[in-house]
């Protein structure tokens, strides 16, 4: 009874009393005058809108009091003084509505978010002259704003926005002529209307008619910059957005003073420079949006307790620094969105204070340290902290009773240990996204998993192990799960209810999974994507007569163990569209008819398997398929290709049957038009099929093919790549090669070619990257006609018999990288004019080229240049000192730089080049280790003086030949300093003087020769020239010491090493004799075969292509090996 007593129980009552008095008459004494109401049923008819979709003019009954219609305001008096007829479906009527224009006490009026069928705004809204609210945005008006608006001189509220998309512009020609008179206005919103002013008017404008405004939205609008400081005298402005506009300038200081300022949203307007700091102390403001503004620089300051911040959005700006330990200050904040910034440092463990917290966003950033515990942030329902560097353990504490978090992204950090198990059952958690960590260990079985909400969970790139456990394939709304890349072991158990599954895609590629495969994998109904490459599974695959796996859309089983015939029901699979089944096992006959029923079908991968033949269960009946790529490449598959095959192919666009024992096309046939062929590495032969029409990549390299059509350019107009590399050519390259105007590479390489090389080759085909004719039989000279601004990159004419001048047009070639004439007899001086080109592999190998290597006017010469092969030419002269000095290709400044003689054509196929180098005496082809290779041979010419000092500038260097010329002086010491040389070979000169002792540091030699010299002394002592043969310093008379059986001092016998020590006795350590036999015939029986035997090279390169991905794929993630392997030719598709 007190509480009657208080005043604040008298106030409460007079309040209520006046309420009754005074507000309630106005919904209840007044009602509509009836002038009003038939306004209104007028308007209803005038207007034409959807009544389905309408909320409130569907409702207007004319035997109720009209100013109780939804949507309808009076005022005491009944008159109509407000309309909100927004979201109404309303598409038609306004333009010739008179009732509207009637409605003269009318003062707010809000047409927002209808159609009007993309009118102009009606010029007669003017004549609602008491209008204080006018609302037209988002409703499909178009064209010029009518300037007849500013007649409305009591406007205090006008939103014009227009940002859908889908429509013409509103335009503002003249932003003065239209707010001129709107001096009362204190909200004005044209987000999306195009606003045609000079620079930055637009601010002196507003600040000069509108000085009451309050909130101000010109998202969109065309606006530049920079900001002008007139703005400033807006004193009452508490809302400004200008998102999207391009001002391209920085923040200004007096944004500072906007005392009354709650949201500041500047996001999209390519801010640059310093944001100031002082703004985060604004005590009003509550909303900040300053996202993607990528130069946009700046860092968080000391937050005072007085901030009402509530939401901080900086995304994709330069923020950088540390998170400040006083953001526990923001007491109201309720959304953090800093993902992509330069912010560094641990994360402060005081933001867990923050319990109004709801979505925090921290990715993208440096972030170190461990994961702080957010049990008091009751309200969160998104935490997102991958792409940092945070560290750690995961335990359940760190999530303890956030009922409300729906999403935890911690992927791409440093994040360690076990995962607690209860993580998986968070009661609201939807989504749990924690690849590319180190997480470890085995997962627990879950707690009570039909209460998860999870339906999405992604583990992959960690290095979990064990089983994976059953009871995440029962979780009720799961629908992806990615367990990829990681070290599960063991088998899949059935599902015991696969019906129920939700599951969408299931990927567990790259484990170590074994056992057969479950058939209840392929009965989940939901199921779309099934990812199972990269494992261990084996066994035969069981038939499923009726498969209920009707949405799987991608089945990747590629790289196991699985065996036996291709399952039939695969095929069965109504909404398959990629099907791989590559690096398996499986083999009997290839049923084309199996491929009847796919109709969707777009990607069959089945190579590197033991497939044997093509078969057919329907005689010789045709179909057609939806296949745009099919693979059967490295199989068994021999004979002739079937013609029905053909048909069946109709529309594929990539085909490759490499690799197999076909021998030919059994007739009729008509190759379709496809857009890459690949009948490389068969046993076909005869003359060329005559290929398909429009295709761009045509690989029939290794095969017997032993005629090339006179018209074969005719059918090939449109090929970017044509190899025959590797057959039985014969007769000479027919001229109508040249009509391939789009050709990029043309590998003939490896025939019996004769006659010479078609000059229009070289000056007519624009695009022409790689020309390969090496190992053939043309002559005449080489074709002197290269264009200006040709394309060539590679150029390859070596072992032919090539005669005449070498072909000066080639410095017209830009792009030149590899220049390989070697072998043949082309006789004419060095070629001085490619020196500032971009060259990077120049073999004139045996040949005659003659005179010196002296360049005239030289500076800059042969940057480039990583391989360089003059050898067995008749090159005289003395080289300058610094005649090396300029060759950054083999220095180690330019390492990263290094050849990489990939090209890459129009439609994305690389080309991999080939140089033939000698080393150590034999001939080797260089493909892939080009990358890091460099070489200079000299050898066989008569080059004379003292080897250039600036050689010592190479420290890339791996291969040097000087020999068999006439260089006389000392071997230079700091030759010793070029720490990656690999082979060195001075033999067959004139030097002198003794062997450096810098020589012994150079750990890397495998090859070392300085025999027949005039070298004297002893042979330095170290473990690394005493491993070479005498053979390596024979024909020095003045040489002494170990290997040679001469002893320095006549008294004492030659030496020997024992423990790696050396020692004067003359007795043999038999174990050192044994050990380094037994290194050598190892080292023999593994490198001999690469050099001599190109067979076991290309079954040794395909082992190092399987480890090579293996790798690649536990590093980045889900590569696929899809695709053919490899194939080793002299140029090669990667």
């Amino acid at each position: 009874m007190k509480l009657l007593r208080t005043p604040q129980f008298f106030f409460i009552v007079i309040i209520s009393i006046f309420c009754i008095t005074y507000i309630a008459p106005v919904y209840s004494q007044f009602k509509c005058l009836e002038d009003q109401k038939i306004l209104l049923l007028e308007l209803k008819d005038e207007f034409s809108f959807n009544s389905s979709a309408s909320r409130k003019l569907v409702q207007w009954n004319e035997n109720k009091d009209c100013c109780s219609w939804d949507g309808v305001g009076c005022d005491t008096a009944g008159h109509i003084i407000s309309l909100e007829l927004d979201h109404e479906s309303i598409f038609a009527g306004l333009e010739n509505s008179t009732s509207l224009y009637s409605l003269q006490y009318l003062e707010k009026l809000n047409l927002a978010f209808n159609c009007f069928n993309r009118i102009q705004i009606p010029r007669r809204l003017s004549n609602l002259t008491n209008l204080t609210h006018l609302n037209l945005s988002d409703s499909c008006f178009y064209g010029q704003v009518p300037v007849e608006l500013s007649a409305m001189r009591g406007l205090v509220s006008l939103d014009l926005s227009n940002l859908n998309a889908g429509f013409q512009k509103l335009e503002i020609p003249d932003l003065k002529m239209l707010v001129q008179n709107l001096t009362e206005l204190r909200q004005l919103y044209l987000d999306g209307v195009n606003i045609s002013i000079k620079g930055n008017d637009w601010c002196r404008v507003l600040s000069s008619f509108l000085p009451n405004l309050r909130e101000l939205s010109l998202v969109q609008c065309g606006l530049s910059g920079p900001i002008d400081s007139s703005l400033s005298q807006l004193h009452s402005l508490s809302v400004l957005r200008l998102d999207w506009n391009p001002l391209s300038t920085t923040v200004p200081d007096f944004f500072a003073n906007f005392s009354k300022l709650t949201t500041l949203s500047l996001s999209y307007c390519l801010l640059q420079g310093l944001f100031p700091s002082k703004i985060f102390q604004l005590p009003t403001l509550q909303n900040l949006d300053l996202a993607y503004n990528f130069d946009l620089s700046g860092t968080l300051p000391q937050f005072l307790p007085t901030s009402s911040l509530r939401t901080m959005v900086l995304s994709y700006t330069n923020f950088s620094r540390s998170l400040p330990d006083s953001i526990n200050n923001l007491i109201m904040l309720s959304r953090i969105e800093l993902s992509n910034c330069k912010f560094s440092g641990p994360i402060p463990s005081t933001i867990t204070n923050l319990t109004e917290l709801l979505y925090l966003d921290l990715s993208f950033n440096n972030l170190t340290g461990l994961i702080p515990e957010f049990h008091m942030s009751k309200k969160l329902t998104h935490i997102d902290l991958s792409f940092n560097r945070l560290s750690g353990p995961l335990s359940s504490a760190h999530f303890e009773g956030l009922s409300n978090l729906g999403y935890i992204g911690l992927a791409s950090n440093l994040l360690t240990g076990n995962l607690p198990s209860s993580l998986f059952v968070l009661p609201s958690l939807q989504k749990l996204v924690l690849n590319y960590n180190q997480f470890d260990g085995q997962i627990e079985e879950l707690p009570n998993p039909v209460s998860s909400q999870l339906n999405v969970l992604d583990l992959s790139t960690n290095n979990l192990q064990g089983n994976i456990p059953s009871s995440l394939f029962v979780l009720p709304f799961l629908q992806n799960l990615f367990l990829y890349n990681n070290q599960f072991d063991g088998q899949i158990e059935e599902h015991p209810n696969p019906e129920s599954s939700q599951l969408n895609i299931l990927d567990l590629s790259s484990n170590n999974l074994q056992g057969n495969l479950p058939s209840s994998l392929f009965l989940f109904p939901s199921l779309q994507n099934l990812l199972l490459s990269n494992n261990h599974f084996d066994g035969q695959i069981a038939e499923i007569p009726n498969p209920v796996s009707s949405q799987l859309n991608t089945l990747d089983l590629s790289s196991n163990n699985l065996q036996g015939p291709i399952p039939k029901f695969f095929f069965k699979f109504q909404q398959l569209q990629t099907l791989s089944l590559s690096f398996n096992f499986f083999n009997g006959t290839l049923d084309l008819d199996m491929m009847r029923d796919s109709r969707n079908l777009t990607t069959l991968e089945v190579s590197h398997n033991n497939l044997s033949m093509f078969s057919s269960s329907n005689g010789n009946s045709t179909f057609s398929t939806s296949l745009d790529k099919l693979d059967l490449s490295a199989n068994k598959l021999k004979g002739e290709i079937p013609t029905r095959f053909w048909g069946m192919t109709n529309g594929l666009r990539y085909l490759n049957l490499s690799f197999n024992q076909l021998t030919g096309f059994q007739n009729p046939y008509t190759i379709p038009i496809i857009n890459t062929l690949d009948l490389s590495s068969n046993q076909l032969r005869g003359e060329l099929p005559i290929p398909p029409s429009l295709s761009t990549y045509l690989e029939y390299s290794n095969n017997n093919f032993n005629a090339l059509p006179e018209d074969i350019g005719n059918y090939i107009s449109r090929a970017r790549f044509f190899s025959l590399s590797n057959n039985s050519l014969t007769g000479e390259i027919p001229k109508s090669i040249c009509n391939t105007s789009y050709l990029e590479v043309l590998d003939l390489s490896n025939n019996a070619l004769n006659g010479s090389i078609p000059s229009c080759l070289t000056e007519s085909n624009g695009r022409l990257g790689v020309l390969n004719l090496q190992r053939n039989m043309l002559s005449g000279n080489i074709p002197d006609t290269f264009s200006i601004g040709c394309s060539l990159k590679s150029l390859d004419l070596s072992q032919n018999f090539m005669t005449g001048r070498f072909p000066s047009s080639l410095v017209n070639c830009p792009y030149l990288e590899v220049l390989n004439i070697g072998n043949n007899s082309v006789e004419d001086t060095f070629p001085c004019m490619l020196m500032n080109t971009s060259l990077r592999v120049l073999v004139l190998r045996s040949n005659s080229f003659y005179g010196d290597l002296y360049c005239p006017g030289a500076t800059q010469e042969w940057t480039n240049i990583q391989i360089i092969d003059l050898s067995v030419n008749k090159f005289t002269g003395d080289l300058s000192p610094s005649y090396f000095s300029n060759w950054k290709g083999m220095m180690n400044s330019n390492y990263n730089q290094q050849l990489d003689l990939r090209y890459k054509t129009a439609d994305d196929h690389y080309i991999q080049a080939t140089v033939m180098v000698i080393i150590k005496g034999q001939q080797m082809e260089l493909q892939k280790i080009l990358i890091v290779f460099t070489s200079i041979d000299f050898s066989s010419n008569k080059f004379e003086g003292n080897i250039p000092g600036s050689i010592v500038d190479l420290n890339s260097l791996y291969f040097l030949n000087l020999s068999s010329n006439a260089f006389k002086g000392t071997i230079p010491a700091s030759i010793g300093n070029m720490k990656q040389l690999e082979s060195l070979d001075l033999s067959m000169n004139h030097l002198t003087g003794k062997i450096p002792g810098e020589l012994a540091s150079l750990t890397f030699l495998a090859f070392f020769n300085l025999s027949f010299n005039k070298l004297s002394g002893s042979i330095p002592l170290g473990r690394q020239l005493q491993t070479f043969s005498a053979d390596s310093y024979e024909g020095n008379a003045g040489l002494c010491g170990f290997p040679l059986n001469i002893s320095c001092n006549p008294n004492i016998p030659p030496p020997k090493f024992e423990n790696g020590r050396f020692h004067g006795k003359t007795d043999i350590d038999w174990n050192y004799i044994f050990a380094s036999l037994g290194f050598t015939t190892g080292l023999g029986i593994f490198v001999l075969p690469l050099l001599f035997f190109p067979n076991w090279r290309e079954r040794y390169f395909d082992q190092v292509d399987q480890v090579l991905l293996k790798i690649f794929h536990q590093q980045k993630g889900r590569k696929r090996r899809t695709g053919a392997r490899v194939p080793r030719n002299q140029i090669r598709r990667l």
